[in-house]
C-alpha cells in the first residue's frame, strides 16, 4: 500500500512502558516490579521473597526450563485470553546462561567462547533480539507493559577526558548491555546512600567507614557513577519504599493498556 502524506497522524498514543531496573542484591528490585499493575513474573533465577503478602501470579525456574521455555511462555502470553498487564522477566543475568546455551546448541558450538573473537556473543544478540520481539509484541498486540530486572556489578570506566573510575552497570555481557540501554524507555538503578565517616584525622591511624540508613532510592538519570536513563521526565531520584514505589512512577508513566483479555491469533 502507498505511503501519503495523508496518512501522518499527530494523535498521542503512548505504548506502556519497557523498564529495566537493576542493583544490587537485597534492594527490593522484585518487590518493586510486583507492584506494577496485575503482573505475571518470568523467574529465571530460584527464589522469590518470602515475605510477600500476595505473591504475583508466575512460571517459575523449573517450569520454563530454558530459553525455550520462556519463549513459550511469552507465547502463551500473546495468544491466550489473560488480564495480566505487566511482564517482569526476573532476572536478566540469569537468563543469559539459556541465551548463550541456545546459541551454542544452534551452532554447535561447545562453549559461547569456542567461536573467538568475541563472535559468540555477537551470534547471541539474535536469541536476545528474538526475546525483545516477542516482549515488544506483547507491549504492542496485547498492551502489556515491560518490567526487566537485573543485578550490577561494578565496571572501570577508562574516560579519555578525565582519569579511570568505577561505576555500577548491568550484569551482563558488554553487548547484551547496549542492546537493552538502546531498547528500554527506562532505566532505573536501585541503591542506598552511602555517607563516608572518618574517625579522627589527627590520630595515627585514621580510618574511613561505610554508613548509612536504611533507605533505597530508584536512580532514574545517568550518573558517573551508575547507568540510569528515563524518557517519561522520571525525576533523577525518588524514594523506592515498598508498597509505594510503583505509584510514585505511575505519576510519570503511561497509563495502563486495555487491549489485554482478549486472545491474538497466532
Amino acid at each position: 500500500m502507498a505511503i501519503s502524506l495523508k496518512d501522518l497522524t499527530h494523535k498521542k498514543a503512548p505504548a506502556p512502558a519497557r523498564i529495566l531496573i537493576f542493583g544490587p542484591p537485597g534492594m527490593g528490585k522484585t518487590t518493586a516490579a510486583a507492584e506494577f499493575p496485575e503482573p505475571i513474573f518470568l523467574q529465571t533465577e530460584d527464589g522469590y521473597p518470602s515475605d510477600m503478602p500476595d505473591p504475583p501470579a508466575r512460571f517459575e525456574r523449573e517450569q520454563l526450563g530454558g530459553f525455550d521455555g520462556l519463549m513459550d511462555a511469552i507465547g502463551a502470553l500473546y495468544s491466550e485470553p489473560h488480564d495480566y498487564c505487566t511482564v517482569v522477566i526476573d532476572s536478566l543475568d540469569k537468563l543469559e546462561p539459556w541465551v548463550w546455551e541456545k546459541t551454542c546448541r544452534e551452532n554447535n558450538w561447545a562453549t559461547i567462547e569456542t567461536p573467538g573473537y568475541g563472535k559468540g556473543y555477537l551470534a547471541a544478540e539474535m536469541q536476545w533480539r528474538e526475546i525483545l520481539g516477542g516482549l515488544n509484541a506483547l507491549r504492542r498486540e496485547r498492551g502489556m507493559a515491560i518490567v526487566l530486572i537485573a543485578h550490577s556489578t561494578i565496571e572501570t570506566v577508562n574516560d579519555p577526558t578525565t582519569v579511570a573510575y568505577s561505576r555500577y552497570d548491568i550484569r551482563l555481557q558488554k553487548r547484551a548491555v547496549a542492546l537493552f540501554q538502546d531498547e528500554m524507555d527506562a532505566i532505573l538503578f536501585v541503591n542506598q546512600d552511602v555517607t563516608i565517616k572518618h574517625d579522627d584525622p589527627k590520630a595515627k591511624s585514621s580510618r574511613s567507614r561505610a554508613d548509612g540508613g536504611g533507605n533505597r532510592w530508584i536512580y532514574a538519570a545517568p550518573r558517573p557513577a551508575f547507568v540510569a536513563k528515563n524518557r517519561f521526565g522520571i525525576p533523577d531520584k525518588i524514594m523506592c519504599a515498598r508498597g509505594e514505589t510503583y505509584a510514585e512512577l505511575a505519576k510519570y508513566l503511561p497509563a495502563p493498556s486495555e487491549r489485554t483479555g482478549e486472545a491474538v491469533a497466532a
